[in-house]
């Protein structure tokens, strides 16, 4: 946040829970358009207004691989719902973590794909802190002590970039598909629909906090804008280019 530009008031889709907040990360647009509507949405139950040629809503992996077909795409995750979700056809590399200690795990399997591969583009998702917020609660010391650890490997990921020779051209995203409340998600409070959003890196405002509203589908909306894309007609994000320089 110092060294990036940032909100802390993006919000979700309704409703506030997974599946269907990573689809409109990705796609651009929201449940009405790219049809997946719950927690563990895995096909869309409202016919997807426009599929691509891989049969999916546009999703922001399928625009960069599609303008630039030689580029370097990976996406790591730890919950299996993001696989429906994210266009597997338009990846290079797709890992499902799954050996414990699951975090440690995805967070070792980034940096060495990064260091390998110094991928155009890459998606790592850690299924924490959602666990200890259904287990323990949300804004509990249990729930903090996660997101320590979490930060610890996100130093370790941000490392790895610089070993790899391309942090002067990288740039960082960190945010989530929603909150929580007590010992759930999915409901319309501010604590389940608020997430932060923090963008750092090449020609990033530094230390800029923004006003502007930020939903969820505004962030593929601000990548493609990154990589100079066109955004699909059915989209409906917007890029945040007050965030840049």
């Amino acid at each position: 946040m110092t060294n990036g530009s940032y909100t802390l008031k993006k919000r979700s889709v309704l409703p506030s829970s997974s599946a269907v907040n990573w689809a409109s990360m990705y796609m651009g647009a929201g449940p009405e358009l790219h049809g997946y509507t719950e927690w563990g949405s895995q096909t869309p139950e409202l016919p997807s207004r426009v599929v691509d040629k891989n049969d999916i809503f546009p999703t922001i992996f399928g625009l960069l691989r599609q303008a630039y077909p030689e580029v370097e795409i990976g996406c790591i995750y730890e919950w299996d719902g993001i696989r429906y979700v994210c266009d597997t056809l338009s990846l290079s590399y797709e890992k499902h973590v799954t050996e414990s200690p699951q975090n440690q795990s995805t967070a070792k399997c980034a940096i060495e794909y990064i260091k390998n591969k110094r991928p155009t583009f890459v998606n790592i998702v850690f299924d924490e802190p959602d666990h200890v917020g259904h287990a323990d609660g949300h804004d509990t010391p249990a729930y903090y002590k996660k997101l320590n650890e979490l930060d610890g490997y996100i130093g370790q990921i941000m490392q790895a970039i610089k070993e790899a020779g391309i942090w002067d051209e990288t740039i960082i995203i960190v945010t989530a598909d929603h909150g929580g409340i007590e010992k759930g998600h999915g409901g319309k409070t501010m604590q389940e629909m608020e997430t932060a959003f923090i963008i750092a890196g090449k020609n990033v405002k530094k230390g800029y906090e923004f006003s502007e509203s930020m939903m969820q589908f505004d962030c593929a909306a601000t990548i493609a804008y990154i990589f100079g894309l066109e955004q699909p007609q059915v989209w409906i994000g917007r890029p945040m280019k007050q965030v840049f320089e």
